[in-house]
């Protein structure tokens, strides 16, 4: 067999929703004997899940981390959250595992929604397995199962294992590199058995294609199969190993996390075959001593803790730490971590994942140096687009200062959020994967932070135009005593072509406005079209100042910034406006399934469909293109997940301004006349 790798090693427990990652990890500590009794994530026991959020929802909100030793070997689990709003808290740490367990449900129906999880995996480079969770409910073979995977992975799908059938129920499995049988005991570890002559013809069938597999990679295996040679074992488990470290097949095991069955087998599975701790390093270009920052966590006991795991350790508390700027610092304190519990240590080996406190230079996703500057590095994911967008404010004006510094602290630790100030409406704007994404977000800010906030969504970045061109002047009068204001301009105005925005002009003569002045009537039709007739910005029109008057004494810049602003809002009213509303070009990821569903839900959204391809290198998935209304976009994302099986995912950004309709555009104006405060709802 092959020598066990050394380091502490790294392993992602990913996959859909609701598959039993969280279980999972603690069937693992319980099997490893890290807890004395497996608890449960419906009764909030779970090691993992602890925040109040992901309690309350019954499923991961945030990265869990946990660890646990078996027979000498250091494991980290990272358990990333299955929903697509919460995966940017997991990210970077999945890149940077050493393999990647996809757990998904034995139903061959839902072997879709493993998709996704397995195409972001290869995309990163992480060598995988799959783990088939709740094998006790399977009323399927494990080999239509893999027929439904096969589509949707580069690399083969390697079945270790055969299930023992009795009757409908899945009682245990034959080992097919070990050719040994073995039935499940509640709580315990599996029980050997003989292969019976029933059982015989198929384990040998099956183990024949697990060479065979194995065999496409290794010319000596290939040569022993072609020859009716026994395979050398120690060439198969070789193989095994080498295969999935080196990514080339996805071994597939199969258990129930719930009733600890096949956790062991599992756990001999990571500690032959999980490659170490410098193979992820080699991948991530880390070729010295170095921390990559996987997340930032404020905690109340302890303060902020930089997540990062360790290449080429070791790390001690006072350790000389590097930024790629050359910024400096010294380690704080380090703490393991298991869920939401924390424990100080000294010291921390190659391979780990800890919190290192007092690390205020770290920002999530940044490489850190050990003793010596970093190397250059890449982040090796993109980050998910922020669909979801709330208006938020506090609802007590002195509770602003608190609002900004926990949006901060919320959106340092979630690289998913991000918050900011919209420079026309001077709303707060909080930026989210989806609506779940968004709402755990503020659930956590009222917990953790206690600023009460109202929460609505934010306006639309209505604009507004003319359909032809006038004239009109515009005369600013005031005597109260001494000086008086005078000034008094003629201005033509004439839409311009879609894109153009505003231009200014003047074709004065004679002196009829000083030169001086010019300027002031521009800053005064800039002033008009900051808000027309409709209550919005206009665009794409042309102020030209054709006439004027002065007087000696009375006329100043003020004046004339007046009569500017009086001509153009006066002709803009006369030049029949219209409404504009920005519109979208979105790009829709899908199943091919719900491709015709999605065409409807664009299209009841006052949707234009622009086309459809395949998507690259995806099975039976789509790329849909569409033009939307921004308007229109509050709620698609959540609407093409109830469409999808919570697959299906989207990209806008802005593509052009697009006329309203007469009826629409009457509802637009009217609320927007509305006090500014309407519809705003506690969060």
């Amino acid at each position: 067999m092959v020598g066990i790798s050394k380091g502490i090693r790294a392993i992602a427990l990913v996959g859909p929703a609701g598959a039993g990652k969280t279980s999972l990890a603690e069937a693992l500590l319980r099997a490893a004997g890290a807890i004395d009794r497996q608890g449960a994530v419906a009764a909030g026991s779970s090691v993992g899940d602890a925040s109040a959020e992901a309690r309350a929802r019954g499923g991961s909100t945030e990265l869990n981390l946990m660890r646990f030793d078996w027979q000498g070997d250091g494991f980290v689990l990272v358990d990333a959250p299955g929903g697509a709003g919460f995966a940017a808290d997991a990210d970077l740490a999945v890149a940077s595992a050493d393999l990647a367990l996809v757990v998904i449900d034995p139903d061959p129906a839902r072997a879709p929604l493993a998709e996704p999880t397995l195409r972001r995996l290869e995309a990163m480079g992480v060598p995988h397995a799959l783990f088939v969770n709740k094998i006790d409910q399977a009323h399927g073979r494990i080999e239509d199962l893999l027929i439904a995977l096969k589509p949707m992975s580069a690399a083969p799908f390697v079945a270790r294992q055969i299930p023992i059938m009795t009757g409908d129920v899945v009682t245990g499995f034959v080992d097919l590199a070990l050719e040994r049988a073995y039935h499940y005991r509640p709580g315990a570890a599996s029980e050997q058995v003989p292969i019976d002559d029933a059982l015989r013809a198929q384990e040998a069938a099956a183990r024949q294609t697990m060479l065979e597999q194995l065999a496409d990679h290794d010319d000596a295996l290939l040569e022993q199969l072609l020859s009716d040679e026994v395979p050398d074992l120690d060439l198969v488990f070789g193989d095994l190993g080498r295969e999935t470290r080196d990514g080339l097949v996805v071994p597939v095991l199969f258990g129930s996390a719930t009733d600890g069955h096949g956790i062991r087998r599992l756990l001999k599975m990571l500690r032959h075959d999980a490659p170490a701790p410098d193979r992820a390093a080699v991948r991530l270009g880390v070729d010295r001593a170095a921390a990559l920052v996987l997340k930032i966590s404020h905690g109340s006991a302890i303060g902020r803790l930089a997540i990062a795991r360790l290449f080429e350790g070791p790390l001690a508390e006072g350790a000389d730490l590097f930024a790629a700027d050359g910024r400096a610092a010294r380690a704080g304190a380090l703490f393991t971590l298991q869920g939401a519990a924390t424990a100080k240590v000294g010291r921390a080996e190659a391979g780990d994942i800890v919190g290192i406190a007092k690390l205020d230079m770290a920002r999530a996703g940044e490489l850190i140096g050990i003793g010596a500057p970093p190397p250059e590095f890449l982040l090796p994911v993109d980050p998910p687009v922020a669909n979801c967008v709330r208006a938020v404010a506090a609802e007590n004006q002195k509770d602003e200062v608190r609002l900004s510094t926990a949006l901060n602290r919320l959106a340092e630790e979630d690289p998913g959020l991000h918050w900011g100030q919209d420079g026309e409406s001077r709303e707060t704007l909080l930026r989210g994967i989806n609506d779940e994404h968004v709402a755990v977000a503020l659930d956590r800010l009222k917990r953790r932070y206690g600023v009460a906030v109202s929460v609505r969504q934010p306006g639309v970045a209505y604009r507004e135009s003319i359909r032809k061109a006038c004239s009109q002047r515009g005369r600013h009068k005031k005597q109260s005593g001494g000086h008086g204001q005078f000034g008094d301009v003629t201005v033509e105005i004439r839409p311009l072509d879609r894109g153009e925005g505003f231009r200014f002009e003047d074709r004065i003569t004679g002196g009829a406005v000083p030169r001086q002045w010019i300027p002031a009537v521009e800053q005064g039709a800039r002033d008009a079209v900051a808000r027309g007739p409709l209550g919005f910005p206009v665009v794409d029109v042309a102020v030209t100042l054709v006439d004027g008057a002065f007087h000696s004494v009375d006329s100043s810049e003020l004046a004339f910034r007046t009569a500017g602003r009086l001509a153009v809002a006066e002709a803009l009213a006369a030049a029949a406006p219209y409404l504009l509303e920005p519109v979208a070009h979105v790009t829709i990821h899908a199943p091919g399934s719900a491709t015709s569903r999605i065409g409807s839900a664009v299209a009841s959204r006052r949707g234009q469909m622009l086309g459809m391809a395949p998507e690259d290198g995806w099975s039976r998935w789509d790329a849909i293109e569409v033009l939307v209304p921004e308007a229109e976009l509050h709620g698609l994302e959540g609407e093409l997940r109830s469409l999808s099986q919570g697959m299906a995912r989207y990209e806008a950004h802005f593509d052009h301004l697009a006329e309203v309709s007469a009826r629409l555009a009457e509802g637009i104006v009217q609320r927007r006349a509305e006090p500014a405060q309407r519809g705003r709802q506690p969060a």
